[in-house]
């Protein structure tokens, strides 16, 4: 699938590059995109997901789901959106340990706010 991105706006910028870090496992970078009161609520556990507040506890999710899913890949499916809000469809990919590997889809509502990500919603088929 290609990407499909129907519309450049400030916020689809700033997700792309939080999505690019994301992929690379930048942590450092990603955390540069996130506000210090950011906000992420995970597709896990079902049916609501756990929510994380603050950049403290939004980077610690990530530090671990690195260490879990370190090739883990996020493709854009489209992107659009406004100057504070955007919408991004994603088909996730992964290898576990043992060589399997398998995906999923979602879609992730994002607000951003001074150029920088206050809060990822995350949600999946299934």
């Amino acid at each position: 699938m290609t990407s499909s991105f129907t519309h450049s706006s400030f916020a689809c910028q700033v997700v792309e590059a939080f999505n690019q870090a994301l992929n690379q496992g930048d942590l450092e970078e990603m955390a540069r995109l996130l506000t210090p009161d950011t906000v992420f609520e995970n597709t896990y556990p079902v049916p609501n997901g756990r929510r994380y507040e603050g950049l403290e506890q939004v980077c610690a999710f990530w530090e671990d789901f690195f260490r879990s899913s370190s090739q883990a890949h996020f493709e854009i499916e489209e992107l659009f959106g406004s100057d504070v809000r955007a919408v991004m469809r994603w088909r996730y990919t992964w290898e576990n340990p043992v060589g399997g590997s398998g995906h999923m889809r979602g879609v992730d509502v994002y607000r951003v706010r001074d150029g920088r990500i206050a809060e990822k919603l995350s949600y999946v088929k299934g």
